[in-house]
C-alpha cells in the first residue's frame, strides 16, 4: 500500500451548491487562505456553470483568480461542457473535471442528454483544451457520478462503468474520477470497481469522491485505498450533495479522513488541528446550516500522532 494520499477539498464547489445563504466572496477567500495555511494543497474550487443556475457560484472567476496566487496549490474547477471549459482556459485554472452520469436517468436529469451524448462532449472539451490550451494546457478529468447506483434507476451494472471508464480515457481525459454520488455503494463493490478500472486505465489516475448517505463513507475509502486508489475527495464538515440526486447527502468529512489515514500512518499533508479554525469561520458564515464529523464532536484522541509533514 502507499505511504500517502492526496485529499482533495471540493467543499467550496459541491458543499454550496445546493446551499442557499451565499458565501460572500471574501468569506471563500478566506476559506481558501486558511485551508492553504493547513497544508491542504488540491482544492476544487468552483463550478463554471451559468451564474442564473447557481448563483452561489456566481464568483467562480474572482475566486480562482485568488487560487491561482496561492503556490504549489494546484486549483480544479467543474465544468458542464464547453462553454465551461472556455471559461477554465481563459483563467488558467490547472485542473478541470467534466462530469457526466453512468445511470442515463441521472445524466438526463442533471444535463438534460443522455451519457453517450455526454460522452461526446467530452471528447469536444479535450478537442478544445488541446487546440486552444497550449502545452501548458490544463489537465482535463472526468468524473463518473452515479458508478455505484442511482436514486432515479437503482443498481448500475458495474460492467457498464468499467466500459464507459475506458471510453472516455481513451477520449483523452488526464484523470478518471469514480463517484458514489448518492451513497449507494458498500465496500466490495467499491474494491471490485476500482481494481478494475485502475488496472484498466493505467497510468492515468483515478480518484475517488464518496458521499456518507449511509455511513459507509470511510469504509469505502479504505476498500478502495487497497484496490490501489491514493487520491481522494473531501469535503470540511461533509458538506455537499447533488441538487440532481434526491437522497444525496454530504461528502466524506474531511477532517475525519485526514485523521483516519494520519492515524495509519499515511501522510496526507495536512494539519488537522488547524482545519478546526477553518471549520469556525465556515460554521460562523453559515450559522443555519449543520456541519458533520466525529472528530470535531470527539476531538483528537490523546495517542494520536501524525504523520510528520515532508519539509
Amino acid at each position: 500500500m502507499a505511504d500517502k494520499v492526496q485529499i482533495r477539498e471540493v467543499g467550496m464547489r459541491d458543499g454550496l451548491q445546493s446551499i442557499a445563504d451565499i458565501l460572500p466572496t471574501e468569506t471563500k477567500l478566506a476559506w481558501l487562505d486558511a485551508e492553504y495555511a493547513a497544508g491542504v494543497r488540491a482544492i476544487e474550487v468552483s463550478s463554471f456553470v451559468p451564474p442564473k443556475l447557481l448563483p452561489q457560484l456566481a464568483d467562480a472567476e474572482a475566486v480562482v483568480r485568488h487560487a491561482l496566487t496561492l503556490p504549489g496549490l494546484v486549483v480544479s474547477a467543474l465544468i458542464p461542457n464547453s462553454r465551461g471549459a472556455e471559461r477554465g482556459l481563459a483563467l488558467g485554472v490547472h485542473e478541470m473535471n467534466f462530469v457526466l452520469s453512468v445511470s442515463d436517468g441521472h445524466n438526463r436529469s442533471n444535463v438534460r442528454r443522455g451519457t453517450d451524448e455526454s460522452i461526446e462532449d467530452f471528447r469536444r472539451v479535450v478537442e478544445l483544451c488541446r487546440e486552444q490550451g497550449g502545452p501548458n494546457r490544463p489537465r482535463i478529468n472526468c468524473g463518473l457520478a452515479t458508478a455505484f447506483g442511482c436514486t432515479i434507476e437503482g443498481d448500475v451494472d458495474e460492467d457498464r462503468v468499467r466500459r464507459i471508464a475506458n471510453q472516455v480515457a481513451e477520449a483523452g481525459a488526464d484523470g478518471i474520477l469514480l463517484a458514489d454520488t448518492v451513497g449507494y455503494g458498500q465496500p466490495a463493490a467499491i474494491g471490485r470497481v476500482f481494481r478494475k478500472i485502475i488496472a484498466d486505465v493505467a497510468p492515468l489516475p483515478v480518484t475517488a469522491h464518496f458521499h456518507d448517505t449511509r455511513g459507509l463513507g470511510l469504509a469505502n475509502v479504505l476498500a478502495a485505498f487497497a484496490a490501489g486508489c491514493t487520491a481522494f475527495d473531501a469535503s470540511l464538515g461533509g458538506l455537499g450533495g447533488c441538487p440532481y440526486a434526491p437522497g444525496a447527502t454530504g461528502n466524506i468529512v474531511l477532517e475525519d479522513t485526514v485523521f483516519m489515514f494520519e492515524a495509519m500512518g499515511i501522510a496526507t499533508g495536512i494539519d488537522i488541528e488547524r482545519l478546526d479554525a477553518v471549520r469556525e469561520l465556515v460554521a460562523r458564515a453559515l450559522p443555519d446550516v449543520t456541519l458533520y464529523g466525529a472528530i470535531a464532536k470527539a476531538g483528537l484522541p490523546r495517542n494520536f500522532h501524525p504523520v510528520a509533514r515532508a519539509a
